[in-house]
């Protein structure tokens, strides 16, 4: 079976080597972002002679053309960066999939990973799903839970989900190769399921009038290779790399912001209802007992 891939980074390269070991399976093309170099990607193509391209417009011609002319089955898309339109979605006749990061219908959209954290999830998902004129609406073909733990950041998630989703997309593709798929319309799970916007510059920064449980999930949704949380201290950027619940903390009044105690670059600050334990990424700051952050207004 002829695949036309399209992808990015390594979710990509983890996903074209389970394709090429496949002798069930051809890559005809390999088609990156134009908006970055993947020279990785590029490398791979040239290592297993196959056709490369990064256009700017893949809905537009030429690449509409040379899409038609590769004689693809199907076209597959792991972490790419154009939304697929009706001519492009029409060319393979087996249809375009596409592996997302998230439990659809749920999490559709953008920064899927971080907000499962923000969310306090006990699971995220990985998805194969038929591509529509919708994003992240199509049928699905398979889908896989894992569990998230509080020890679990960004990081740690990225770690997995990213074998997960190429493994995923392999076995989607045999499915469809054997012609074994069978799907679940998304809207028999959840009729309206829910959509996430990309994060931006200044949602990092801690609300110490949020619950202490909603700081920990922040802290922990933004980490590296996030931004990092951050925190202002008489006007000074902090930012903090970790944070951590404290078993059996009482819930009581006090000023959200105040830091209430101190070990090495470890800070216990009061939150809305109790208090947290964050890491401070440079623990030559000069923070004391009685200093508060200052908390962004709602």
């Amino acid at each position: 079976m002829r695949i036309g891939f399209f992808g990015d980074g390594p979710w990509a390269h983890l996903a074209l080597a389970e394709i090429i070991a496949d002798p069930l399976l051809e890559p005809a093309f390999i088609c990156g972002r134009h908006s970055q170099h993947d020279d990785e990607l590029k490398r791979i193509a040239d290592s297993e002679g196959i056709a490369f391209s990064a256009p700017q417009a893949v809905n537009q011609e030429p690449f509409l053309s040379f899409a038609r002319d590769s004689g693809c089955d199907v076209f597959a898309s792991m972490s790419y960066d154009q939304i697929f339109q009706k001519d492009l979605l029409s060319i393979p006749p087996l249809g375009v999939i596409n592996c997302h990061a998230g439990r659809l219908p749920f999490y559709r959209g953008r920064n899927v990973l971080n907000w499962v954290l923000v969310n306090d999830e006990k699971h995220f998902g990985v998805t194969v799903h038929y591509v529509d004129e919708g994003i992240d609406t199509g049928d699905i073909i398979l889908q896989e839970l894992l569990p998230i733990h509080d020890s679990d950041d960004y990081g740690t998630l990225l770690a997995r989900a990213t074998p997960a989703c190429a493994k995923l997309l392999h076995r989607a593709l045999g499915l469809i190769e054997s012609g074994k798929v069978e799907v679940t319309p998304q809207s028999d799970l959840d009729p309206v399921g829910m959509y996430c916007v990309g994060r931006r510059p200044g949602d990092e920064v801690i609300n110490w009038n949020d619950p202490s449980r909603d700081v920990f999930n922040l802290v922990r949704a933004v980490a590296a290779p996030g931004p990092l949380a951050s925190a202002y201290l008489r006007d000074e950027e902090v930012k903090i790399v970790r944070a951590e619940m404290v078993p059996g903390a009482p819930i009581y009044r006090g000023i959200p912001g105040s830091v209430v105690g101190k070990d090495g670059p470890w800070l216990t600050v009061k939150c809305l209802d109790s208090i947290v334990r964050v890491k401070i990424l440079d623990d030559s700051l000069r923070v004391a007992v009685g200093d508060r952050f200052s908390c962004p207004r709602s």
